[in-house]
């Protein structure tokens, strides 16, 4: 996955190296999910290969580096994962959709449309008795 130019300071400079070592010399080229991604892999481990053809989505593997944490600072091994394009996809679904929503309410506020109220800054007004 492309880093986004906002969220490249957050990567170690040598993160094109520690990105390599996981997915050629760890995961010897083929993705690593097991899982991690909600799919149940045949053998238990997916089986697509990087600049191969997807068996599942019949695209080019390009293999990536998840962050299981969803954390660029969290380098740490455990932290990393070798996944093809559908699994890092899948992996960090759940975290693209809240990223998605701050991101179209921070536009919205700046745009000077107004959130919704938290419930407590709302009162409650009867109708006028006849």
């Amino acid at each position: 996955m492309p880093i986004r130019p906002e969220n490249l300071h957050r990567y170690p400079r040598d993160w094109p190296q520690i990105s390599a070592r996981i997915r050629f010399e760890r995961a010897g080229g083929r993705c690593e999910c097991t899982g991690h991604c909600g799919l149940a892999h045949p053998g238990g481990r997916c089986p697509a290969v990087h600049e191969e053809i997807h068996p599942d989505t019949g695209s080019v593997v390009g293999l990536t580096t998840a962050h299981l944490n969803h954390t660029p600072e969290d380098v740490r091994d455990e932290n990393l994962l070798a996944a093809c394009q559908l699994c890092h996809l899948r992996i960090d679904h759940g975290h693209h959709r809240v990223t998605r929503s701050l991101t179209l309410a921070a536009r919205a506020a700046a745009a000077g449309q107004l959130g919704l109220l938290p419930e407590t800054a709302l009162t409650r007004t009867e109708p006028p008795t006849p």
